[in-house]
């Protein structure tokens, strides 16, 4: 029997969290609950065997999947595979500006994603294109093993999506992706189970920061 182990993990909170601003392939610091939250999951995982921790290399992820790794001694490396979706035009903006400029195309980004597409960013079919390529590669490379991946809302809401055999059209569906959210998913022969989904039993306080 082959039991792989797959935890996927969103980012901590970030300073563009906080204020809505949309981020993709540009960055921002985590914030100090953003930090909080990281180090509430590398307590939770302490002692969760992991053979591997694959992260996006932005650094709001990278910086996240270096907490929880803590002292412990595991391979990880990082791949753009797994980085946020590229939102184009829309990156920096804040969240009531883009609405505001854009209205049909922040409609189509929440409620139609087949049909979302600004000057310069990526569509989701490209998006889910990446992220599952590199999560079949994980996956073949790790074998009964248990992998970390440190990475994004979009990225785990496709990769989740995948897994639950969820339409594009209900990509947004619940469960939120909190910071720091953890996904588990079991796949034995083949089979995969989905064990967590966006579960935040590990913070320790309410607070939570932004879900998206």
């Amino acid at each position: 029997m082959k039991h792989t182990r797959l935890y996927l993990a969103r980012h901590g909170e970030t300073e563009w969290n906080v204020v809505h601003r949309m981020q993709g392939f540009q960055d921002s610091a985590l914030t100090a609950l953003g930090l909080q939250q990281a180090e509430w999951l590398r307590k939770a995982m302490y002692t969760v065997p992991l053979d591997a921790i694959y992260a996006s290399p932005s650094p709001r992820a990278l910086r996240t999947a270096e907490i929880v790794k803590g002292e412990r001694n595991i391979p990880m490396e990082t791949s753009k595979a797994i980085m946020e979706m590229g939102f184009g035009v829309w990156e920096r903006c804040y969240y009531s500006e883009v609405e505001s400029r854009y209205p049909e195309q922040w409609h189509n980004f929440w409620k139609e994603p087949g049909k979302f597409k600004v000057e310069g960013s990526e569509t989701y079919a490209e998006v889910r294109t990446r992220a599952l390529h590199k999560l079949q590669k994980i996956m073949e490379t790790h074998e009964g093993q248990s992998v970390l991946i440190v990475t994004h809302t979009v990225i785990i809401k496709h990769l989740m999506a995948y897994f639950e055999e969820r339409a594009m059209e209900q990509l947004w569906d619940l469960p939120y992706i909190h910071p720091t959210s953890l996904c588990q998913i079991d796949v034995i022969d083949g089979v995969p189970e989905i064990v967590l989904h966006g579960d935040t039993s590990h913070y320790e306080s309410s607070e939570v920061g932004p879900s998206v």
